[in-house]
Parts: C-alpha cells; sequence; structure tokens
C-alpha cells in the first residue's frame, strides 16, 4: 500500500535557538521530499525564528500570524494542510530519524487507528536524557470505562511532538477553543480518542527538550506559570465537558476524562493560590488512586500518614514541605530502603546519556 502523503506542522514561539534542529530532524527522515509537507506556523515571534526558518524555503513554508497561543497556531494551520495525514512538532523538540516513516507506515495498513502516538525522550542538556516508553503497544478509545481509563494513564505519550492523526479525523474535531493558549495539543487528542482508535507505540520517536523558555516551566514552581496552567486546564475542563455532551458520550466516561483534568486544575491553583486543607486532602488522594491503582496496603497507608499535615497546613505550605522532603538525601535513602517510591506498572523509564 502507497505511504499516504504527510504533512507536518511545526508551531514555534520565539524558538531560534531552536527551530533549526527541528526542521532539520524533519528534513532528515527517510521519506521522500515528494511524500511530505512542511509548514511552519509562527507565532508571533519577536526573535530571529521568522529569519531562520526562511533559510529552508521553498522545503518549508513559513505562515506568520499574530501571538495568540498554541490553539491558534493549530486553527491556522491544520486548514492549510494537504496531506492525508498530519503530524505535528514543536520548535523546540526534535524527532528521531524514522518517525515519519512508522507513523505513516501504521495510518496507511491500519484503516481504524486515527491517532498514533509514542514514546519520548526528555532532554534535559548537558545533564542528559530521560527516556519514557510504554511496556506494550497500547490502543483503546475512550468510548468505553476501560477506554477512557487507559487513556487517563497514557495520555502523556500524545503530546504535541508525539502525536500524528488521520487529517480527516481533525476536520471533524474543528476548531480548538482559543482559550487554550498551551494544552491545545490535549483537547485536539482527547477528541480524536472519541472518534477512531488511537494506537501507542512502544518507540521513543521524539525528543523534548526541556528548557527555562518552555511554555511553562513548572518544576521551579514559578508561581504564575503555574496559574497560567491552571487557568488553561480548567477551560480544557470546560470545553472537554461541553464536547463529550454533544457528541453523547455518557456521563461515566466524560467523568473519567474530565475529572482527572479538573483535578489536575485544582492542583495547581491549590500550588498558586492555595485554598483549604481538605482540598489538598481530596486532590492527592485521587491523584494517587488513579496512579497507583495496584498500590499495597502498606504504600496506602504511607500515603496517607504523609497527608495528615496536609489536613492542618495551608496547601502552599504542604507542597512546599513536600518539595523540601523530596530533595532531601537521607528521607530519599529512607524510602529507598523501607518503602521504594511506586513507579507506574504500564511505563518503562531509564536514563540515557546526551546524544
Amino acid at each position: 500500500m502507497p505511504r499516504p502523503f504527510s504533512s507536518v506542522v511545526i508551531d514555534t514561539y520565539n524558538h531560534e535557538r531552536f527551530i533549526e534542529e527541528a526542521i532539520v530532524s524533519v528534513l532528515e527522515q527517510d521519506i521522500a521530499a515528494s511524500e511530505r509537507e512542511i509548514l511552519v506556523v509562527d507565532d508571533g515571534s519577536t526573535d530571529r525564528t521568522p529569519e531562520i526558518v526562511r533559510k529552508f524555503e521553498p522545503r518549508v513554508r513559513l505562515i506568520r500570524k499574530a501571538n495568540g497561543g498554541q490553539a491558534t497556531a493549530f486553527n491556522i494551520g491544520i486548514p492549510e494542510c494537504r496531506g492525508e495525514i498530519v503530524a505535528f512538532l514543536d520548535g523546540d523538540d526534535w524527532w528521531a530519524l524514522g518517525k515519519l516513516r512508522t507513523v505513516s507506515d501504521v495510518l496507511a495498513t491500519d484503516a481504524a487507528v486515527g491517532l498514533v502516538g509514542h514514546g519520548i525522550t526528555e532532554d534535559y542538556g548537558g545533564e542528559g536524557q530521560h527516556t519514557e516508553l510504554l511496556r506494550e503497544v497500547s490502543r483503546f478509545r475512550i468510548t468505553s470505562e476501560e477506554g477512557a481509563r487507559a487513556f487517563r494513564l497514557r495520555k502523556n505519550f500524545l503530546g504535541t511532538s508525539r502525536m500524528t492523526y488521520r487529517t480527516e479525523i481533525l476536520r471533524k474535531i474543528g476548531k480548538v477553543p482559543e482559550a487554550l493558549t498551551i494544552q491545545a495539543d490535549e483537547y485536539l487528542f482527547t477528541m480524536a480518542g472519541l472518534f477512531e482508535d488511537v494506537l501507542i507505540l512502544r518507540e521513543p520517536l521524539t525528543f523534548y527538550r526541556l528548557h527555562e523558555s518552555n511554555a511553562f516551566q513548572i518544576t521551579k514552581h514559578a508561581v504564575e506559570a503555574i496559574r497560567r496552567k491552571q487557568k488553561v486546564l480548567e477551560a480544557l475542563a470546560i470545553s472537554l465537558s461541553e464536547q463529550f455532551d454533544l457528541h453523547g458520550l455518557p456521563d461515566n466516561i466524560a467523568r473519567i476524562i474530565v475529572g482527572w483534568v479538573q483535578n489536575e486544575a485544582d492542583q495547581q491553583r491549590l500550588l498558586a493560590d492555595g485554598g483549604y486543607p481538605w482540598e489538598t486532602v481530596r486532590v492527592e488522594l485521587e491523584d494517587y488512586r488513579v496512579m497507583h491503582e495496584n498500590a499495597s496496603p502498606a504504600h496506602w497507608t504511607f500515603k496517607c500518614a504523609t497527608l495528615l499535615p496536609a489536613c492542618v497546613l495551608p496547601p502552599r505550605l504542604y507542597y512546599a514541605l513536600k518539595r523540601r522532603f523530596a530533595k532531601n538525601d537521607l528521607y530519599l535513602k529512607t524510602r529507598e530502603k523501607w518503602l521504594p517510591y511506586l513507579q507506574p506498572t504500564h511505563v518503562d523509564r531509564y536514563r540515557t546519556p546526551r546524544v
């Protein structure tokens, strides 16, 4: 079966340090230039990003727009695509060799699959890399409780630089709500799972770059970045709820998806702006229940014990203490010896040297 013509959409904003590597990683894919097109949607960059992209014309088409966030970039870029499939890449990430061939071959041979995701390697610059992949190929739709739960635990394999769609699915989804200045990818891949099968490959085919200019830098606990993510997650939960209702998804299934997004939004709100202690307990227990559904009684007992301070402390103080313990060598060594941290049973993780 002939390989489908592919459109590659690279969304970018002030990525002058990274955009060339992103584009080159697409140009070096092992499929013929006649089998793909590359569109770079520049979301109003104020640095040299457009100038760098133009060096690759006419092999790359540059689309410039006023700054408006990821949703507006997708809404402008997707209608311009001529391909039968659309693969996405953030301007600060890059693809592994063979990525485009692998995902396009899957979509060429399996008509029931509408979205393909895969493993990922997080790049920390000089500090090395961290690879995360499924222990086995996973396939699901979110039209059942089982499928919704599978999606909930595996959606991190479907982010922007990991997702490739049949174009007809994107047309069916339509415009992304513009309030999703970030997390627009999550709206797309969630809705895709409502319409067609989602397949997640084991191979780590994308390199995700972690740096100080990421859209939101949660690792440094920047309050404004956390608050921004919280507002977007709230908007995402509302948008998905409305769409699920419109398409008649049963409430018990919709709650699995939307409730998880809302729980994350609540956690970000507690981190940034505080709240009531009982909210911390509720959010933390729900997070633990979903992420570690097979936790032993010993782990559950320990988790509940660690939440005793949360019953009385303001949420921001509780989370500050939690971060401090997570960096304490004595605590970490004690945990490793007596009650090691649980790891998701469906994921393999390992460190790799910087390439």
